[in-house]
């Protein structure tokens, strides 16, 4: 009788040992699923938190606020260039030159421009510089005007004169009386002075003695 129990108690064991390993586990699906429904979360969350941004209007009227000033801008500095340019006279004026031989003193007429006193002058001697004609020569074409200065009718001009502007005694005096001349037929010069490197000479060129200053006769 003992042994029928104890075999029947085996039994029961076995049985019991039987039925746990045919359960299956059933956390880990549950688990892997959870999982991947709070990946799916992450993504649409992290996708909704970062919406592509708009342009700022703000931005976009400051970048046409700044066209709209530089456009202003050039079109003032265009207008007041015009301003000046309005501000210029011109006048014809007569202007001494020298025929090819050096035998004469000619006469010609040359249109300047200028916006002051101080200018005309400037434009004057510039135009003794070059005629424009080939029968014309000029006799200051060569000589640098480095300043001049207008102050009580009294003009003086400082000049620089390299050794090829110098010229023979006819020529010298052809130049002196072709500025003079230039320079006179404006009323409210009374006087020339002429001035090399800033020093008053004795000559010129060397042939003729300089006025200091020359005065209309």
């Amino acid at each position: 009788m003992s042994r029928k129990l104890w075999c029947a108690g085996i039994l029961a064991l076995v049985m019991i040992a039987s039925a746990g390993c045919g359960q299956k586990p059933t956390t880990a699906p549950e688990s892997g699923q959870h999982d991947t429904v709070s990946g799916e979360q992450q993504t649409t969350g992290s996708g909704s938190e970062t919406p592509p941004e708009e342009p700022s209007k703000d931005g976009d009227s400051g970048n046409t606020a700044g066209t709209t000033q530089g456009d202003s801008s050039k079109g003032s500095s265009v207008d007041s260039s015009k301003v000046t340019d309005s501000k210029a006279k011109k006048e014809m004026i007569d202007v001494y030159y020298t025929d090819p031989q050096e035998l004469d003193l000619k006469k010609s007429q040359k249109e300047i421009s200028y916006s002051s006193d101080s200018d005309k002058y400037a434009e004057a001697y510039k135009a003794l510089q070059s005629s424009g004609k080939p029968e014309m020569i000029p006799l200051w074409g060569k000589i640098e005007l480095k300043k001049l200065d207008i102050k009580n009718g009294e003009l003086t001009l400082d000049i620089h004169m390299p050794d090829e502007a110098r010229l023979g005694a006819g020529g010298e005096q052809y130049a002196l009386d072709a500025l003079t001349k230039t320079m006179f037929q404006f009323d409210e010069v009374k006087s020339v002075e002429l001035l090399v490197d800033g020093a008053k000479v004795d000559s010129l060129m060397g042939h003729v003695d300089l006025e200091h200053p020359f005065t209309r006769h």
